[in-house]
């Protein structure tokens, strides 16, 4: 009778008191004023303060990442703490999973910033891509890199299907599959982009800026190569869970978020691949 007195009587989780809100908006805030020292590339030496923070700029984005990466770690530690702790009630895990909805939906938006502007550009300016510009062939390493992605989003739907079914084996042998596909998927994107830098050409220019098309190209497809790093190492965490037996046929989400999560990746990809690489606005 005492500890049904002193038990909750609600469905919901009160959080602990925590410093990671806190120390992941620094990180963040910090991380993206380091990112806009990064793209400034002015030629003419720069005075002051200014000279000052460019020339700590490698230090500032080190020092935001390293935050954010913290961040991961001790958040997303005491969510999966709390879980064990039978603390996510159904109306928390409901809760849990609006959230991640948000969150894809707002990554939506952020990536429709970037087509647009692609877009904006195919259409309004004379010759798309411009005069002297090379773009990737899209029958080369773009086709593979999708059929990469493709064929991940095969293996996570299996490892989906696998944990809802209690098969803990198929589970981390598929699941294992789709990390494996997404480490590849990202090497295969940075022997890209070493070739745009040095035989394409889109670095900066003798001003000290990027050219419309591959600033485009860069942002649009790099951003995305971030998310997919995202994705992997959600994954790879939801692997050694799994390894650990911490996700079971009842308790899973963990899993199931970074599942939708790894869609919506493939399918901002076939967008980029149809739109960008085939270039669908191209004429010249």
């Amino acid at each position: 009778m005492a500890d049904a007195h002193h038990g909750p009587n609600h469905d919901y989780h009160l959080l602990e008191p925590s410093i990671w809100p806190l120390v992941t908006s620094l990180a963040v805030g910090i991380l993206l004023f380091g990112t806009v020292l990064m793209f400034h590339n002015n030629p003419n030496q720069p005075e002051g303060l200014m000279a000052t923070l460019m020339g700590a700029r490698w230090f500032i984005v080190g020092l935001g990442g390293a935050g954010v990466i913290a961040s991961v770690f001790g958040w997303w530690s005491d969510v999966i703490k709390e879980s064990r702790q039978g603390d996510h009630k159904p109306v928390v895990q409901l809760g849990l999973r609006y959230g991640m909805l948000f969150f894809i939906a707002s990554e939506v938006m952020f990536f429709f910033a970037f087509f647009w502007a692609y877009f904006n550009f195919g259409v309004t300016e004379e010759v798309w891509p411009p005069q002297g510009t090379d773009s990737f062939n899209p029958i080369d390493m773009p086709l593979y890199n999708t059929v990469i992605l493709l064929l991940s989003g095969v293996t996570v739907t299996w490892a989906h299907e696998a944990i809802r079914h209690g098969d803990r084996r198929d589970f981390l042998v598929s699941l294992g599959l789709t990390v494996v596909l997404g480490i590849l998927f990202t090497c295969m994107q940075a022997v890209e982009y070493f070739e745009a830098f040095t035989v394409y050409g889109y670095g900066y220019n003798a001003e000290g800026v990027v050219e419309t098309y591959p600033s485009t190209f860069l942002i649009a497809t790099g951003f995305h190569g971030f998310h997919v790093i995202i994705g992997t190492t959600f994954l790879a965490v939801c692997w050694f869970r799994g390894l650990a037996n911490n996700m079971t046929k009842e308790k899973h989400f963990g899993f199931e978020a970074a599942a939708w999560y790894w869609h919506f990746v493939d399918v901002v990809w076939l967008f980029l691949y149809i739109s960008i690489y085939w270039g669908i606005f191209d004429r010249g």
